[in-house]
């Protein structure tokens, strides 16, 4: 099951990051189902081109298309924005990302840890890159995709990119917080300058292979995973069943920007819900290091354009004023 409370997005389009595999497919897949034309953002052109195919295959009527994104490339990013060939953005989900787990710390083209780069410092670009287009677009929204990972975990402004004690599971989950820190940010600058933007963060829960229907050729489940996967299930579930909250953030026009939304049995399976986000995921003091930090690795501000600040959404604003930030 889905979820699209009967919406239609004929008049939309939505841009994807890492949607020729995992959640961000099934997020791409579930979308096209609305009606929207659904731009699929990936590195790998091949396996980009595979997952437009198969979209199509699944979905009558499906405006899917692909365009080459390397979030992990920052200089790239201009001319991969330029290529998109869209004339209105109505919403992004920022959801590409690596999970590494050799004990060598990599890096990305412009010498930045690979998963700091990919999963935050990139989007946190792209965004920068994407807001005039944004801002054209009434209504539209930003989604981050963050993760169960950063529950527990607690950012270091000294060491973002963990050159001084490199370990690769912590280094996830830090980078992983570092995209919900900004997606709260986000709402919290965009709400101050009472822009026409949302931004929300979700989260899949614990989202396993061994649960995930196949979408052969991309990608299949084997029966030995299938079999190993069964006594899981009561507590997690597959990558399609994780991408209904993205789904949900992007299309339901009841949700406010600055929330957080997981599945609803114990933030792991289950149907959407808002959750309250955890102290140090919106931390101000925090939040604001970390957004001067990442702008000065970048180059670029999300909201330095003049045009972001604009006219104040009746959707987006829902619920805002009664609202303050959460010091942690």
């Amino acid at each position: 099951m889905t979820w699209q409370g009967g919406r239609r997005a004929d008049e939309k389009t939505f841009l994807v990051t890492g949607a020729n595999a995992g959640i961000g497919y099934f997020a791409a897949e579930q979308l096209a189902a609305s009606g929207a034309t659904v731009v699929l953002g990936c590195r790998n052109t091949a396996r980009a081109e595979l997952a437009a195919q198969l979209i199509r295959s699944r979905v009558e009527g499906a405006r899917v298309r692909w365009a080459r994104l390397d979030v992990a490339d920052l200089s790239a990013l201009p001319a991969a924005v330029d290529g998109l060939g869209v004339d209105r953005l109505d919403a992004v989900v920022l959801n590409a990302g690596v999970l590494l787990s050799e004990p060598q710390r990599r890096t990305s083209p412009q010498g930045h840890e690979l998963m700091f780069t990919t999963n935050h410092l990139g989007h946190f670009a792209l965004v920068a890159h994407l807001e005039p287009m944004l801002t054209a677009t009434a209504g539209s929204r930003v989604v981050t995709v963050g993760s169960f990972a950063a529950r527990s975990e607690r950012l270091d402004l000294a060491d973002l990119q963990s050159g001084q004690d490199y370990r690769p599971k912590r280094a996830y989950g830090r980078s992983k917080l570092a995209q919900m820190l900004f997606g709260f940010e986000l709402d919290r600058r965009l709400r101050a300058r009472a822009a026409d933007i949302c931004s929300i963060v979700v989260h899949p829960g614990g989202a396993l292979d061994a649960l995930t229907p196949s979408r052969p050729p991309l990608f299949a489940r084997t029966t030995a995973q299938r079999l190993y996967g069964l006594p899981a299930n009561a507590v997690l579930h597959g990558k399609h069943a994780g991408a209904r909250t993205i789904v949900r953030a992007v299309l339901d026009p009841e949700i406010a920007g600055g929330k957080l939304w997981g599945p609803r049995v114990f933030g792991l399976r289950g149907q959407p819900h808002q959750e309250n986000p955890l102290p140090h995921m919106t931390d101000i003091d925090t939040a604001a290091g970390l957004w001067t930090a990442s702008s000065s690795l970048t180059g670029v501000d999300p909201l330095a354009h003049p045009g972001s600040t604009v006219r104040q959404s009746p959707t987006c604003s829902a619920g805002r004023s009664a609202r303050r930030p959460v010091r942690g």
